[in-house]
């Protein structure tokens, strides 16, 4: 079911915020309307891009590569976000000017994604560059990118959720009446900064090539999932929303991933490995600390020897 957008001003009336008069146009210039989606979405790129260039330095790549990926994957990321948006209600756009509206809203953000994990696949591929090691990079640059991206949202007052009475419910007209909904536009955008501080923190702790990645993948899955349950226009499949399923499918996918390779890494590399858990630490520092079978062989042959060597003295005197 196509969400109808709201109208009129937007208040937050359990926090005391009333009647923000927000317009969906920022402003006109030579007779053309500038639209604040289009403007937060490109402010998004900007300060994406600029993540990417500091991440590179810190990871020791070349951002020129990177800039090239970001700016082919731009295009494709906008064209799946549209399809995949489209393609769930199809029978509701009546025209080809209509399909490619993006600026009425209407984007689905894992056809984003889709679109910008093929561009990082096909450009490695040509360029023979580590594909994990890409992502694991622009991880972090696509979670502030649909972190300020969701803004767009709010003045588009589109993708909120279920009626609620919640204290910081958000006020919208919708169909003429003053209605009380989940601005699960904000929800989504808090939980990409808290994912993005995370995934900086775990950038000085990468565990194997495509570590952040997965971690991303996982930290949005599970967001995602419970978020799209409060909303009201997603497309049904057995019982659960289309994103629903997608998340946790994200969510189950990069949990499995990511215990494997860190079984892998510890049982193939145990000095590289790093706990995750406190419980693990004194198990290792005890294994640590206990001499393996060959140096108790070394020491035992040692110790022997030098009774030996003392006898030998003895029985010259």
């Amino acid at each position: 079911m196509l969400q109808p957008n709201g109208t009129g001003p937007i208040s937050f009336p359990g926090l005391g915020i009333h009647d923000l008069n927000v317009s969906r146009v920022a402003f006109t210039l030579f007779g053309k309307d500038f639209y604040w989606y289009a403007i937060i979405i490109a402010t998004g790129f900007v300060l994406a891009a600029l993540l990417a260039m500091r991440l590179c330095k810190k990871y020791g790549e070349n951002f020129d590569e990177y800039l090239n990926m970001i700016l082919i994957g731009t295009p494709v990321s906008i064209i799946g976000a549209r399809l995949y948006y489209v393609l769930q209600m199809p029978e509701l756009y009546d025209s080809f000017y209509d399909v490619i509206a993006i600026w009425n809203g209407g984007l689905g953000i894992y056809g984003a994604i889709i679109g910008a994990v093929l561009t990082v696949i096909v450009y490695c591929k040509i360029r023979k560059m580590n594909m994990w090691k890409v992502l694991d990079v622009l991880a972090p640059c696509l979670m502030l990118g649909q972190a300020i991206g969701r803004w767009g949202n709010f003045f588009n007052q589109e993708a909120y959720g279920e009626v609620t009475d919640l204290p910081w419910r958000m006020e919208l007209v919708i169909r003429g009446v003053r209605t009380c909904v989940h601005p699960t536009f904000l929800y989504e955008s808090l939980w990409n900064f808290i994912g993005l501080a995370i995934l900086l923190v775990l950038f000085n702790h990468i565990k194997f090539p495509g570590y952040i990645f997965w971690c991303y993948t996982g930290w949005y899955g599970i967001g995602r999932f419970f978020i799209e349950s409060l909303r009201t226009d997603s497309l049904m499949i057995l019982g659960l929303r289309t994103s629903m399923w997608v998340g946790l499918i994200c969510f189950v996918t990069a949990v499995v991933v990511i215990a494997l390779k860190l079984r892998r890494l510890r049982a193939e590399k145990p000095s590289d490995y790093v706990p995750q858990f406190a419980g693990e630490i004194g198990d290792l520092k005890q294994a640590e600390d206990s001499p393996s079978p060959q140096e108790e062989h070394g020491e035992a042959a040692e110790e022997q020897s030098g009774e030996e060597g003392e006898t030998d003295a003895g029985e010259d005197h």
